[in-house]
C-alpha cells in the first residue's frame, strides 16, 4: 500500500522538477500567472489616451506614399499559438520581396541575416520608417495585442513563425511575448538570433514585479537616447 502511494508522489515530484528545469520558473507563481497581466491592462488602459493620438498622427504620415499604414504579421505566441502582430509599417509595401532579392545579390547581407536575422542596412525600410524605429513608435500599435493578451509589456521578442526551427530553447514558448524585455533593451544590436533564448531564459528565472518595473526603466531611457531600431 505505501508503495502505491509512493510511486505516484515521487513521479510527481520529477516532474515538477524537470518542468522547473526546462522552464527555470515555478509552476504557479501568483505574478507571473495573474499579477503581471493585471499590470499589463492597469498600463495600457492609462496610457491609451495619449498613444492613441500619437498612433494616428504618425499613421498618417507613414500613409502619404499611398499604402496601409499599419503592418500586420503572424508571431509565435505563449504555448506556440501563432497571433497576428500589428506595427505602424516602416517598410516599402513589397519588403519580403526586395529582401529576397537583396540577399540573393549579396552574400554578405545575406550572412548578417542568417546571424541576425536582421540587417543594419535594411533597403526595406522608409524614411519615415526610419524615424519610427529610432524612437520605437512603429510598436505602438502592439499596445492593442497587449491589451487583447496575445502580448505582454514585458517578455521575449516576438518570434517570426519561420524562425521556430532556429531557436534554441524552451523558455519563449512559457511566456507572451513582450514589446520590451531583456534582449530589447541590452545587445540587441551585436547578439545573434540564436542569443536570444538566453536572454529569454534569464527573464523566466527572473521574472517577477520588480524585474519587469526595471525593464520598463530601462526601456524609458533607451527610446529617450534613440537606441531602437
Amino acid at each position: 500500500m505505501t508503495l502505491h502511494i509512493r510511486q505516484p508522489l515521487a513521479q510527481a515530484v520529477i516532474e515538477t522538477l524537470i518542468e522547473d528545469t526546462i522552464f527555470a520558473a515555478p509552476r504557479y507563481a501568483p505574478y507571473r500567472h495573474a499579477m503581471k497581466r493585471a499590470l499589463d491592462m492597469a498600463i495600457v488602459l492609462f496610457v491609451a489616451p495619449p498613444i492613441i493620438l500619437v498612433t494616428l498622427l504618425f499613421a498618417a504620415l507613414v500613409a502619404l506614399d499611398g499604402h496601409n499604414p499599419f503592418y500586420t504579421q503572424l508571431r509565435v505566441g505563449r504555448n506556440d499559438r501563432a497571433f497576428r502582430m500589428w506595427k505602424l509599417r516602416s517598410m516599402v509595401p513589397d519588403a519580403d520581396r526586395l529582401l529576397a532579392r537583396h540577399l540573393a545579390e549579396n552574400p554578405a547581407a545575406r550572412m548578417e541575416w542568417n546571424h541576425a536575422q536582421k540587417l543594419r542596412h535594411d533597403p526595406r525600410i522608409t524614411p519615415i520608417g526610419r524615424l519610427i524605429r529610432k524612437s520605437s513608435i512603429d510598436e505602438l500599435p502592439q499596445l492593442w495585442n497587449v491589451f487583447i493578451g496575445d502580448m505582454s509589456l514585458v517578455g521575449p521578442r516576438p518570434m517570426m513563425m519561420d524562425q521556430k526551427d532556429i531557436y534554441p530553447g524552451t523558455a519563449y514558448y512559457a511566456l507572451r511575448p513582450g514589446i520590451t524585455g531583456f534582449w530589447q533593451t541590452s545587445v540587441r544590436n551585436e547578439s545573434s538570433f540564436a542569443e536570444r533564448a538566453e536572454f529569454d531564459s534569464a527573464y523566466l528565472s527572473q521574472l517577477s514585479f520588480i524585474t519587469d518595473l526595471k525593464v520598463l526603466m530601462k526601456t524609458i531611457r533607451v527610446v529617450i537616447h534613440g537606441t531602437g531600431c
